[in-house]
């Protein structure tokens, strides 16, 4: 079996500076780490256990299938901050039948993101056995 220790989701946008404002600057990420120079340096961004990596530059988007799912305490004042900043919302906030508050924006390639809220009570919450 594979020990994977640590991981990162490369990404490889069409305008590496204008995704790298996106990430950084609208968004608000966090840099984890930068390297290289010029304009596909990239920069790494903490995604709570995770990372993403804008780096490089495709001549086309990353393909429709990829989306990126990214957990907020408050989803209403996410969605706030988001219309504030010129972030492209594509479904506001909801409370969904499976009981997660959700919403749906998109980075400046397309790529969809959820910003998704674990209400209180929500069995993702909890780990069961334990």
């Amino acid at each position: 079996m594979v020990h994977v220790l640590s991981s990162r989701l490369l990404l490889r946008p069409t305008d590496p500076e204008r995704s790298r404002r996106f990430y950084g600057e609208t968004l608000g990420l966090a840099v984890y780490r930068e390297f290289g120079t010029g304009p596909e340096r990239g920069v790494v961004y903490f995604l709570g256990g995770g990372f993403l990596e804008v780096s490089g530059r495709s001549e086309t988007p990353p393909t429709p299938g990829l989306e990126l799912w990214f957990q907020v305490a408050d989803a209403a004042a996410a969605y706030a901050e988001f219309l504030e900043r010129g972030v492209v919302v594509l479904e506001p906030p909801e409370k969904k039948p499976w009981g997660l508050i959700e919403m749906w924006i998109a980075d400046p390639d397309g790529v969809r993101i959820a910003v998704v809220e674990v209400p209180e009570g929500h069995p993702m919450r909890y780990r069961p056995a334990i």
